[in-house]
């Protein structure tokens, strides 16, 4: 499933965002790049642990708990702890990969990727290039959104980022373990629960069609859940 998910972050969110990410300390982005080659990856990012850091952590993570689609899409039982990063002019990219299929916490928890997260705090027109692109069954997705908006892909799709030829690129970046390891069947089940949402607004909420598919949503959600 891929999903763009609007305006996560507030208008005044992403403007505070950005007044941290200014006058951030910033540091080469391959010390994340594990078993990587060097040459995949040209980048910025923020030390997980710095001053910066920590608020535009807290204020990702209380966006995501208050956006249900996202809920509905991920079913989180794990959110990694958001990353940020800085694509700047003169040839700042990240070439194809895979993300790795697991994350080690600060504490020392282990989370599986099921979902990638890329959440964009730079408008498209501020930089050139700099493109998420995703590889599609038929076709590479080529995505850039706005500031505040965030994709949702599954964490075992090849993607890269573009060079970005001018301007400054902003973004935030994590993983989620779902509640439901199958990409398939978290397919179904947000399909499921969008027909829900358009019911329950149609319908009272004690009508035989919302209580019965209910019923059978909570049911393969619990016959799904894993651990």
């Amino acid at each position: 499933m891929m999903l763009h998910l609007k305006q996560v972050l507030s208008t005044d969110e992403v403007t505070r965002a950005r007044a941290l990410l200014e006058q951030a300390q910033w540091i080469d982005g391959r010390v994340t790049s594990g078993s990587l080659p060097d040459t995949l990856k040209q980048n910025r990012q923020l030390p997980e642990q710095s001053a910066s850091a920590v608020p535009l952590q807290q204020m990702v993570l209380a966006a995501l708990r208050r956006n249900t689609l996202f809920f509905s899409a991920a079913l989180p039982r794990q959110i990694v702890t958001p990353m940020f990063n800085r694509y700047g002019a003169g040839g700042d990219h990240l070439g194809d990969h895979v993300d790795v299929a697991m994350r080690f916490m600060p504490d020392g928890r282990r989370v599986r990727t099921d979902v990638s997260c890329t959440l964009f705090l730079s408008e498209p027109e501020e930089y050139e290039g700099g493109e998420l692109v995703v590889a599609d069954h038929w076709e590479d997705r080529h995505i850039k959104l706005p500031a505040g908006d965030m994709l949702l892909y599954p964490a075992t799709t090849i993607h890269r980022v573009e060079p970005v030829r001018t301007g400054i690129r902003y973004a935030s970046f994590f993983w989620t373990e779902s509640m439901v390891r199958e990409g398939e069947r978290r397919q179904l089940l947000f399909d499921m629960d969008c027909q829900l949402m358009s019911l329950r607004s149609r319908l009272a909420a004690d009508d035989a069609a919302v209580v019965g598919l209910s019923a059978t949503y909570h049911n393969l959600l619990r016959m799904w859940t894993c651990g």
